[in-house]
């Protein structure tokens, strides 16, 4: 098929009757779609801060994207928001301390999926409800055992989807894996099954630019990279799989100024916009680093707040071709 058109960016002045745009955008064949960028909150830090704007984006029925490391408190209020509006909020949970984040890549897979998952499983907090909230459990994985990877990615599934959680694979690194590693026969079957369970299993990607003053270095291998996966599927004849791109921006220790990365985000809320089973992307990082990436992060949060509630996005529903080039960044 031909690449669909590209997202119509609309925007307005707050408060917006997003019902009525979606009425509207429908009579053009045309589905309501939101800013997915939010933040990546951690044990200590500034997340506090996020919790006046997710109460400001759930009233205003706008969905927000938001992953925590632990800390389930956050992640408890945006899921209780949830429940009370019914507005569809993505949630990502992962347990950083305590336990393997790696799998034991010289065990069978079955055997590792099975202890690497319990081991999960057990500290998983009580007070999240699986129903609401994504569990990631692994993070960086090896790049060069993709293939045991998604032998490993398969099993675990199967004891996620029987014990009724929704879990996210992988956990690659921006620029990895390679985009033929997409299509080894271990991981058409594992991706078969995630495109058959949109609803349970995702796949967990980075994307960093890793350049503070460019957002679309090297496009699409590092930011838009999500798009070799759906190309992969397309050729297989299998569903695009839900996305959860769980660790976003520019590098490990630096956002730009609020002026440029709101600039760097609203080319990427566009891009995101066009794919449906992108679900979003969390700002890196509001963690326990103060004085350094936390702060910097901490002043994007009323902007990117102000620019959910002010912008949306006609996405056309058809199926379109993936094509990279149409949304290319301006050097």
């Amino acid at each position: 098929p031909p690449p669909l058109p590209p997202p119509l960016v609309l925007s307005g002045q707050p408060p917006i009757d997003f019902a009525a745009e979606a009425i509207e955008l429908e009579a053009q064949g045309l589905k309501l779609s939101f800013n997915k960028i939010g933040f990546h909150a951690g044990d200590r830090g500034r997340w506090g801060d996020l919790v006046d704007m997710m109460i400001e984006l759930d009233a205003a029925g706008v969905p927000f994207f938001l992953k925590s490391t632990d800390n389930a408190q956050p992640l408890y209020i945006a899921q209780e928001l949830m429940k009370r509006s019914g507005v569809p909020h993505t949630l990502v949970y992962r347990r950083v301390s305590g336990v393997d984040n790696v799998p034991n890549y010289n065990a069978d897979p079955k055997a590792a999926a099975a202890y690497h998952w319990a081991q999960h499983k057990a500290i998983f907090p009580p007070e999240l409800d699986p129903e609401y909230v994504w569990v990631e459990t692994v993070n960086e994985v090896d790049k060069n055992r993709a293939a045991w990877l998604a032998d490993f990615a398969y099993e675990t599934a199967q004891l996620t989807l029987r014990d009724g959680f929704r879990w996210a694979a992988f956990g690659w690194s921006s620029g990895e894996p390679e985009p033929t590693d997409w299509e080894s026969p271990s991981m058409l079957k594992f991706l078969r099954l995630a495109g058959e369970n949109q609803d349970r299993l995702a796949v967990a990607l980075h994307e960093y630019s890793y350049d503070v003053d460019d957002i679309g270095a090297i496009y699409p291998y590092l930011i838009g990279r999500f798009q070799f996966l759906f190309d992969a599927c397309d050729r297989n004849g299998i569903m695009r799989p839900t996305v959860l791109i769980t660790e976003w921006g520019w590098t490990y220790n630096t956002v730009p100024s609020p002026a440029q990365a709101m600039a760097d985000i609203r080319w990427a809320a566009r891009l995101y916009a066009a794919y449906p089973q992108v679900k979003g992307a969390a700002i890196w990082y509001l963690g326990d680093t103060p004085g350094t990436i936390e702060d910097q992060t901490a002043e994007l949060i009323d902007p990117v707040r102000n620019y959910s509630l002010s912008h949306y996005f006609g996405v056309d529903h058809g199926f379109g071709r993936v094509d990279p080039n149409i949304f290319r960044p301006l050097p």
